[in-house]
C-alpha cells in the first residue's frame, strides 16, 4: 500500500508518494519551500518528479530538485511552454472572487521566474508510473491549463493539481484557460466515486459530484 506524505508549502501542496521502496514527488512549489521539500524526500528512493501543470507555484523548484535528487521530471507536453512563459496561456475567471484571485495570480506569474528545464518524460492520459515503482495512472484533466494532469492511485487516491481547488470551499478551479474543458475534467474526476481528492491548494476531501 502506498504512503502519502503531504508537504504543505504556504497555500499550496506537494505530495511525496512512497510504495514498495520507491517514491515520486508530485509538484515542486516555489523557491522558499525548496529545503522543506528536500528534507521530506531525503530518505526516500525518489524515482520521478511529476508536474500536474506548468504554473510557477507548481514548477519553480523542478530543476533544482531534479538536480539535488538526481531524478527525472515528467509532465504533459502541452504545458511545457508555460514553464518558460507562464503568460503563454491566458487564464480567465467568471466569479468576483475568481477575478480577484486572477489579478493576484497574474501578478505573481509575471514576476516569479522559473529556472529553465527540459522534461525527461512527457506524460499522456492513461500512462502508467509503474516503471518508476509506483502503481499510478495519469489522468488527463485539461481546462485549468491545456496540459493539466492528475495522478490516480487505483480507485482510492486522486491527485488533481488545480483541476479542482479547495480554497474557501472545494470546487472547480476558480481560474481556467478553457471553462468547458475544465467542466468536462471535473465530471471525469466525479466518476471516481470512492476516491479521496488531493488538491494542489487546500485539504483533501472525499470525492463528490463537481
Amino acid at each position: 500500500m502506498a504512503t502519502i506524505n503531504t508537504i504543505s508549502c504556504g497555500n499550496g501542496n506537494c505530495f511525496c508518494i512512497e510504495e514498495d521502496g520507491s517514491a515520486i514527488l508530485i509538484d515542486t512549489s516555489r523557491a522558499p519551500y525548496r529545503e522543506k521539500i528536500l528534507a521530506s524526500c531525503r530518505d526516500k528512493n525518489m524515482r520521478l518528479i511529476v508536474l500536474t501543470h506548468g504554473h510557477v507555484d507548481h514548477v519553480q523548484n523542478a530543476a533544482a530538485l531534479s538536480r539535488a535528487m538526481n531524478v527525472p521530471i515528467a509532465m504533459h507536453r502541452a504545458d511545457y511552454g508555460l514553464t518558460r512563459n507562464n503568460m503563454e496561456e491566458p487564464m480567465l475567471a467568471h466569479t468576483l472572487f475568481g477575478k480577484i484571485v486572477l489579478a493576484l495570480t497574474e501578478k505573481s506569474l509575471r514576476g516569479d521566474p522559473v529556472e529553465t528545464f527540459v522534461p525527461d518524460v512527457f506524460l499522456n492520459d492513461g500512462d502508467t508510473l509503474e516503471p518508476f515503482g509506483v502503481k499510478a495512472t495519469i489522468l488527463g484533466l485539461p481546462g485549468h491549463t491545456k496540459g493539466s494532469i492528475g495522478i490516480c492511485m487505483g480507485n482510492t487516491d486522486l491527485f488533481v493539481g488545480d483541476a479542482l481547488m479547495h480554497i474557501l470551499y472545494p470546487a472547480k478551479s476558480l481560474l481556467y484557460g478553457d471553462r468547458a474543458r475544465m467542466t468536462e475534467s471535473a465530471e471525469k474526476i466525479s466518476a471516481y466515486t470512492n476516491a479521496t481528492i488531493y488538491f494542489g491548494h487546500g485539504k483533501p476531501v472525499q470525492n463528490r459530484r463537481w
